[in-house]
């Protein structure tokens, strides 16, 4: 089991900096990304890099890939950044269901994403990630990995 997969659509921006941060919190935890339609082998975007430095968190290694059926049945919770990326990855993988669930299901938000957008866009993103990231803490802590 990998435990907690973090699923946005490139890989460059959400999920890296939400994969990273549940490690900072949580290192016991296995913690991965993957996008929907990740641009494969491309680093994190330099405004995750520089937001992420802020944290002490370093994604310089970090290398997008593409959601694969293996990852998506090794997860014990896949945590998507959006509602339609939820569904995206239940059709697409149907014995999923059950642990696909939003990082900002708590706040009953998206998180937004920042991909190719400035430095703002960035800091509200990796803020609702945060708090999202904080929000299933206690849940993620739980899972018997």
């Amino acid at each position: 089991m990998s435990g907690v997969l973090m699923v946005c659509e490139g890989n460059v921006c959400r999920s890296p900096m939400a994969a990273a941060m549940l490690a900072q919190a949580l290192p016991q935890i296995a913690a991965q990304s993957a996008g929907t339609r990740a641009l494969a082998g491309h680093g994190a975007a330099p405004l995750a890099v520089s937001l992420m430095d802020g944290r002490g968190i370093d994604l310089r290694g970090h290398r997008s890939t593409a959601l694969t059926s293996t990852q998506v049945r090794a997860a014990q919770l896949i945590l998507a950044m959006t509602r339609a990326q939820c569904r995206s990855i239940e059709s697409a993988f149907p014995f999923a269901r059950g642990r696909v669930y939003r990082l900002g299901e708590h706040q009953q938000i998206d998180i937004v994403d920042p991909y190719r957008r400035g430095r703002f866009t960035f800091e509200i993103a990796a803020a609702q990630i945060e708090q999202g990231v904080q929000r299933w803490l206690g849940a993620i802590a739980g899972l018997k990995l």
